[in-house]
């Protein structure tokens, strides 16, 4: 990330000094909306592929529509049990392999 006077910088020193060292309390807050926020747009770019309205995934999840869009918002994150039942209703697995370092 290059800054105003096009020196580079790291972009985990940026995170840190907005949001703290990893960790603190200020940092994993901001990691918990970061993570609700990437959950939902993944949410509703399956549900709008899968060409269903919030309406209508709501009724396959048996929640509301209000819901489904609290969670592609971001405002809120499902419950696993609820993500793996969204997952479902858009014809999507969850795939839990580990990761290759």
């Amino acid at each position: 990330m290059k800054a105003k006077n096009n020196e580079i910088k790291s972009y985990s020193a940026v995170l840190d000094k907005k949001y703290g060292a990893p960790g603190t309390e200020s940092r994993i807050e901001a990691e918990h909306h970061a993570y609700a926020f990437f959950t939902g747009q993944l949410i509703e770019e399956a549900r709008k592929k899968a060409n269903l309205t919030q309406e209508e995934l709501a009724v396959r999840v048996g929640s509301n529509k209000s819901y489904i869009s609290r969670v592609e918002n971001g405002k809120t994150e499902p419950k696993v049990s609820t993500f793996y039942r969204i997952a479902g209703a858009l014809g999507l697995s969850v795939d839990l392999n580990p990761i290759h370092s």
